[in-house]
């Protein structure tokens, strides 16, 4: 067996269609040859697993490519991953907002909408709006609902991965325990008239998603990376080994409630937490109480981009303290990249950030660090959520599972 970012590949007899197809999706074997080689099957059997995934129209042939034999000969034809037999559909929850799109199986974005979706109207409304937005978007991007083969979504709580349920999230009232698996496919499925109550719905961490599709379109390299959200909240995200990194049960990442002894009341209910004091939300309390008028982390960015002065101010403040608890991820995970995004994520936030990481970080564990800002934006959540879906659909068993039922 082989393995790429966690996922065993079976090689010899063992190695079905969907290991083939994994091959050829991660660019490690892309002409018939080089599968051979890579899984040891004969060239017949390798012809067979392929003929399957052309019949499900999963692959296609490209352009020739370098010859495979020392002795020389025609060039071979290679093997593509064809992403243009489906889209993904993919959304990104805010507190106060929200962002949808749908995608083709490469990431790229064929129709997109934004606007407003507050998250304390609680699950019923959300996610029927949500279902709204997706049937007008699908209808946008002129493929049929039919071509939709799963959804994921991004929600600023944790989220046991098993169930796609949240799991005691803070700015999430009314969601816990809720399943938002069926409910937004059953909305999507009353708003397009189809029975797409089957697509999978996948949902995970907004910190989470981000990271995943930061971490796969600018740092595919990066075995060990980052990414920090502060918007409302604060949240982080880790991808190690090319895997999102989620603890037992969902729950990593949530330093937003690392505990660092100032008086403020969170929103979870205890005092002292680093969101209570330096999130997107804490910011935009304490303008408020200046008589600038904030009620959010969007607020927060907006008075930013105009070098509003005391915003630009309680910004680098926020970051000194999120610097501050950064110091200990750094030292306990050493990742190559730290990524630092949301609503705060500009020069005078990072400013902050950098000025106490590097102070109480120990100088091993900061040698090889790039501190960085969002390179998708708005957009990262979006491309996480969609890689998720592609990555659980195509895995190699569930490939397997997939071609059966098409009868393939």
């Amino acid at each position: 067996m082989t393995e790429r970012a966690g996922r065993t590949v079976k090689t010899g007899n063992q190695a079905s269609a969907g290991d083939l197809l994994e091959l050829v999706r991660s660019g490690r074997a892309t002409t018939r040859g080089a599968l051979q080689r890579a899984t040891g099957l004969s060239r017949a059997t390798v012809g067979q697993r392929l003929d399957r995934l052309f019949r499900a129209g999963w692959l296609r042939e490209g352009a020739g490519g370098p010859v495979d034999s020392p002795l020389g000969g025609r060039p071979s034809i290679t093997l593509e991953f064809d992403d243009e037999h489906a889209v993904v559909l993919a959304a990104d929850l805010d507190t106060r907002h929200g962002r949808a799109a749908v995608l083709t199986l490469t990431g790229e974005i064929l129709a997109e909408h934004a606007g407003p979706l507050v998250i304390d109207d609680g699950p019923e409304a959300v996610l029927a709006e949500l279902g709204r937005w997706f049937a007008e978007l699908v209808a946008k991007s002129g493929r049929g609902a039919d071509a939709v083969c799963g959804i994921g979504l991004a929600v600023p709580g944790p989220v046991d991965s098993e169930t796609g349920r949240v799991v005691q999230p803070p700015i999430m009232p009314g969601w816990d325990g809720y399943d938002i698996r069926g409910r937004l496919g059953r909305a999507f499925a009353e708003h397009t008239g189809t029975g797409a109550a089957r697509v999978p719905v996948l949902v995970d961490n907004d910190a989470n998603l981000m990271a995943y599709g930061e971490q796969r379109a600018g740092y595919p390299d990066c075995s060990a990376f980052a990414l920090v959200k502060v918007s409302t909240g604060i949240g982080a995200g880790m991808v190690v080994g090319g895997t999102v990194y989620r603890g037992i049960d969902g729950g990593a990442g949530d330093i937003g409630h690392i505990r660092v002894g100032a008086d403020a009341l969170c929103r979870c209910g205890s005092y002292g937490c680093l969101a209570a004091v330096a999130s997107g939300g804490a910011v935009a309390r304490r303008l408020a109480e200046s008589g600038v008028r904030a009620a959010s982390g969007s607020d927060v960015r907006q008075l930013l981009a105009a070098g509003h002065p005391e915003a630009t101010a309680l910004a680098r403040e926020a970051g000194r303290r999120v610097g501050d608890v950064l110091a200990t991820v750094v030292t306990l995970l050493n990742p190559g990249v730290l990524m630092i995004a949301g609503d705060l994520a500009g020069t005078p936030f990072l400013t902050g950030v950098r000025e106490l990481l590097y102070q109480r970080a120990l100088p091993r564990s900061t040698a090889h660090l790039d501190v960085v800002t969002s390179r998708l934006g708005e957009r990262a959540g979006l491309v996480g959520a969609g890689a998720l879906v592609g990555e659980y659909l195509y895995a190699p068993e569930r490939a397997e599972e997939r071609l059966a039922a098409l009868g393939v």
